[in-house]
């Protein structure tokens, strides 16, 4: 980072704005950099005023924002001014900025490009005015890379006297991954503590707290295996050719990283057992992203809460990035500039962007209930490497539903008239034959017998299939699917409103279906 920043230096540039959380690691950055230039430091924050980190020298009665600012006409030429946490002074929606804040930044910028001085913000999120987004060029600290994991890894084990190998500290920095240098550090030194290990699965665990805690991402865990899927054999075996898309060898032959899917389907069932079983056949790790809770009540906010979901991603890369009921999220994109001000445009061309930009490893896997929803620049080729569609399933898939939801709770399936159990269901979602087995269940638990045949055929004959009450919704379903997308199941036939006539492989019923012929 510190090369980067030097290289905008030497340009001229008079204002820089640093977007990180690792307010250590940019210090150490900015030193380099200064040492590297020639240039001296000065930091200053509201707690400690103004410092020269060369000499020591300190003004702690200087808290005042506006006399900061103005303390860079005082400084020397070749000179650069860290403002601290300065984003808080440069208002909000429920404040504007302080007229004397950005006039004085805006004199002492100009002044800077004159007298080889640089004024440099650096917040945890960027946060500019009008006034000065012109002023400032943008700058974003990544994430610590596997060798900088490494180093805390190995610094940890070295001051713990415990004997690690190069296999262990690359598997604990390879765990690590994604992390701020911070919350490496005190993961690493926990699996330490409680483990006197490096210990790659408590990291794991511990990573997918951390990466959780703002709610925007979440590392999922568990996993389903692929064997667990009845179906959709279309999208499996498409899926089972890319399992080693992110090895060495596919990158010596040529092949570029796969980007994503797109699955749509009726509403309910496995969505989240499609990702799930895709996250377990390529190997690497699933972050799901809420894309609702990106969107947050402060200008910038949203835009903001993107760009660190996908650095994130980036980072712990390569992984898959799970957006579930993709529809929800954006489906205010097109009316944003009259209902938000324009944000959920802004964002949902951020995304495009990366989308079709990104470099590093990332497998988007997104589903969603409603199509029409979806903006058309998200549907066309180079966002996803496919659309597939997942129907109702077929008999032969129902009768797999059928075993896997008996067999998951501790039943034998052999016992059950499966076949006549599929035929009822026809027009069943998986999570609708889920259901059934759950309420027959509570029935034979209430009479005080074990699950037969009987209790199952009632708990059909109770059920309203999900197909009889939105009949119309599925056919216009299948009509838009029908030459757009690739079948989940592997085999076309998208028919007419009521019941499908089963394909043979497919996984369940909407995207879901394939979630739950993931079975989950």
């Amino acid at each position: 980072m510190h090369q980067l920043i030097e290289s905008y230096i030497r340009a001229g540039f008079a204002g820089l704005y640093l977007v990180t959380h690792e307010e250590v690691r940019a210090e150490r950055d900015l030193g380099t950099a200064a040492a590297s230039l020639g240039y001296g430091l000065h930091t200053w924050s509201v707690t400690s005023g103004l410092l020269n980190v060369q000499s020591g020298a300190a003004r702690r009665e200087l808290t005042d924002p506006v006399e900061a600012v103005n303390a860079a006409a005082d400084l020397p030429e070749r000179t650069i001014l860290v403002l601290k946490d300065f984003h808080q002074f440069l208002g909000d929606a429920s404040q504007p900025a302080s007229p004397l804040v950005t006039r004085s930044l805006k004199d002492r910028l100009r002044e800077c490009r004159g007298g080889n001085k640089v004024i440099l913000v650096t917040a945890c999120l960027q946060r500019l005015p009008p006034e000065l987004e012109k002023e400032f060029t943008v700058l974003t600290m990544p994430l610590p890379d596997a060798g900088v994991l490494r180093g805390l890894a190995g610094g940890l084990a070295e001051s713990a006297a415990l004997a690690a190998d190069d296999a262990s500290l690359d598997a604990a920095a390879d765990a690590a991954r994604g992390l701020t240098t911070p919350e490496a550090e005190d993961i690493l030194a926990l699996s330490v503590v409680r483990h006197r290990r490096l210990d790659p699965a408590f990291i794991a665990d511990e990573k997918a707290k951390a990466i959780g805690k703002d709610g925007i991402l979440e590392l999922v865990q568990a996993r389903a295996s692929v064997q667990d899927v009845g179906g959709i054999d279309g999208l499996k075996e498409w899926i089972s050719r890319r399992r080693n898309a992110f090895s060495r060898e596919a990158a010596a032959f040529g092949l570029p990283p796969p980007k994503g899917i797109l699955i749509l389907g009726i509403p309910g069932t496995g969505k989240s057992l499609a990702a799930r079983a895709v996250s377990s056949v390529l190997g690497v790790p699933l972050l799901k992203l809420d894309a609702g809770r990106l969107f947050g009540g402060l200008v910038g906010e949203s835009e903001a809460n993107l760009r660190k979901a996908l650095q994130t991603a980036e980072a712990v890369s390569p992984c898959i990035l799970w957006m579930d009921e993709l529809e929800k999220g954006l489906s205010g994109a097109r009316s944003s500039g009259m209902t938000d001000g324009g944000t959920s445009a802004r964002v949902f061309g951020g995304m495009l962007s990366w989308m079709q930009d990104r470099t590093a490893p990332v497998f988007v896997v997104a589903t969603a209930n409603d199509v029409s929803q979806l903006p058309a620049e998200l549907l066309r080729k180079g966002r996803f490497d496919e659309l597939f569609f997942v129907d109702l399933p077929s008999a032969a898939e129902r009768e797999a539903i059928w075993a896997i939801h008996v067999r998951r709770r501790g039943r034998d399936p052999g016992k059950l008239d499966l076949p006549t159990l599929a035929a009822m269901t026809e027009n069943f979602t998986g999570a609708e034959i889920e259901q059934a087995v759950i309420d027959a269940l509570y029935t034979c638990f209430d009479a005080g017998r074990d699950l037969d045949d009987f209790s199952l055929e009632d708990a059909i004959k109770a059920t309203v299939p999900l197909s009889a009450t939105m009949g119309d919704r599925l056919k216009e379903l299948r009509q838009w699917a029908r030459g757009r997308t690739r079948p989940a199941s592997g085999s076309v036939r998208l028919e007419s409103a009521g019941g499908r006539k089963g394909p043979d492989g497919s996984g369940g019923n909407g995207k879901g279906g394939v979630a739950r012929k993931l079975a989950a």
